[in-house]
């Protein structure tokens, strides 16, 4: 069994690596980069030189390339302690063409070139765009800046070493006095006067590494973080995990006790604080409720995640299609070339025969008329919202149980054990519990940890049309927005599903069927 899972688990890995590197392969590759800017308002709205630097901070940011600029690399010597504070502020001022550059700005541009050429780059000088012989042109300033290429095995390597974060007490840089854990049974974010225990340290980037609370799974942690990377245009700046797993809607305000005591009605999660250096001295709101610079929380809301509402109406939409498709396709079986069965038949025709946008609007319709919500609304959520994608996620999947119990039954029911069971007196009742029933359903074991994954990840074309916020619906919107990073960690999270769904799938149909073994021994 070891060696098995072993072996499955090497070549799951294996499979998605290739997965996701032909996905880089597709984006990086093969798809105009300029497209990107296609929904980035803020680029429209720039103009000359100030367009072109933008263009290529952007594509450093989704991947494409490593760009530095003239200022940064000043401000990195004067950080090295390699030209002073003076010697960068005369020096950062290039002219608006190479022959009006100080002497000064000449040595560093120099200096800059050849160390940025050497490490092959590509050094690109803008002049500026003048809109009279005496005034520069609006964005038109004169620009300096080095720029190259990341090669597709550096940019995977990159991505898969940086999959997760573990949090340590060095994690902050800056001095944050004593550095270290501290575990309470009194949790602070409850006044310290709930029991609760929870486990906080200083120096890290997160105050809270493990706690409790009133939510699913109610044991959370915050030492290691999944980075499926970042979104640009979907959700901006959030990781894709965190896109995915935060909760939506309205928020929700409870009495919040702050670390300085301070307490008042808020929707802020203290559990999620994170490290922010100079918040405190920055912002007197956060200085009037915050002792240290862990002053960056998420707020509490009252929906689900993308992935929560994805999960809730997936997984009922299996368990209805499980309770309804086994049984029927069973009395199909059973009831072979009788009425049952042919309606059973004329059921399915139907499902595969219309395409599923069809009878997705077709439902979605009757509904309506029947007074049933047909979009979902998170700031007013009922009940009655879920019955709809419910029902068009699970119908067709009872007519794909129905269909493939019935025919594994009726394979069985002519196989040759079956005639031998009959000879030797057992009636139809026995063959078909002991016999048929058993091994007919073991394909469809197999099925099962795929379907309740699969919820996990929404239904694309369901949740569009009914307007849910689920994990269905996040790859088409990334794709659309050109947005690089949601992308490639939504189809890393899929790969992994459908590695672990293959696997269980197979430890499912070793439980229910004895001759199945993972063992290499001789039997």
């Amino acid at each position: 069994m070891t060696k098995y899972l072993l072996k499955r688990l090497l070549h799951g890995l294996f499979s998605i690596i290739i997965v996701v590197g032909i996905v880089m392969v597709l984006i990086y590759s093969l798809l105009d980069k300029m497209q990107i800017f296609s929904l980035d308002s803020q680029y429209n709205r720039l103009q000359n030189n100030n367009k072109v630097t933008y263009r290529y901070s952007q594509w450093e940011k989704y991947g494409y390339l490593d760009y530095v600029s003239y200022q940064d690399y000043l401000y990195e010597l004067t950080y090295a302690g390699e030209i002073t504070e003076e010697e960068r502020s005369t020096a950062v001022g290039i002219g608006r063409t190479p022959a009006l550059d100080t002497d000064v700005a000449k040595k560093y541009i120099e200096k800059f070139t050849d160390y940025y050429e050497s490490q092959g780059y590509t050094v690109k000088r803008l002049d500026a765009v003048m809109a009279t012989p005496k005034k520069v042109a609006d964005g038109g300033q004169a620009a300096l800046f080095a720029y190259k290429d990341t090669p597709l095995i550096v940019r995977a390597w990159k991505y898969f070493t940086g999959l997760f974060t573990f949090d340590n007490i060095h994690a902050v840089q800056e001095d944050v006095g004593e550095r270290g854990i501290e575990f309470t049974w009194f949790d602070p974010a409850y006044g310290g006067e709930k029991f609760s225990p929870a486990i906080m340290a200083n120096g890290t980037k997160h105050r809270y590494l493990l706690y409790f609370d009133g939510t699913f799974p109610f044991i959370h942690q915050n030492l290691v973080t999944l980075n499926l990377g970042t979104s640009y245009s979907v959700n901006k700046g959030t990781d894709v995990f965190k896109t995915m797993t935060n909760s939506q809607g309205s928020h929700v305000l409870s009495q919040v006790t702050f670390p300085t005591g301070f307490t008042e009605m808020s929707a802020d999660n203290l559990h999620t604080a994170t490290y922010v250096s100079g918040s405190r001295e920055a912002n007197k709101i956060n200085s009037d409720r915050f002792d240290t610079d862990y002053t960056s929380v998420d707020l509490v809301r009252n929906g689900f995640s993308k992935m929560g509402y994805s999960f809730i109406i997936g997984i009922i939409a299996v368990v209805i299609a499980y309770l309804l498709g086994v049984p029927l396709g069973i009395i199909m079986a059973r009831k072979k070339d009788k009425l049952i069965d042919k309606l059973g038949t004329i059921y399915i025709v139907f499902i595969i025969a219309v395409p599923s946008l069809a009878y997705i609007f077709l439902f979605k319709s009757i509904g309506g008329s029947a007074g049933l919500p047909t979009a979902f609304d998170i700031e007013k959520p009922t009940t009655l919202m879920y019955i709809l994608p419910i029902v068009s996620l699970a119908l067709p999947s009872i007519a794909n149980l129905m269909k493939w119990i019935r025919r594994y039954m009726i394979d069985q029911m002519n196989s040759d054990y079956v005639k031998f069971a009959r000879s030797g007196g057992l009636n139809e009742g026995e063959i078909f519990s002991k016999h048929i029933l058993k091994n007919a359903i073991i394909p469809i074991v197999h099925g099962i940890p795929g379907s309740v994954l699969a919820a996990l990840t929404g239904a694309i074309i369901t949740e569009r049309v009914y307007v849910v916020p689920g994990a269905g619906n996040l790859l088409t919107e990334a794709i659309n927005k050109y947005d690089n990073g949601v992308i490639v960690g939504v189809t890393l999270f899929y790969a992994v599903l459908s590695v672990i769904s293959i696997i269980l799938g197979d430890l499912f149909m070793a439980l229910v069927d004895p001759r199945i073994s993972f063992s290499n021994k001789a039997r």
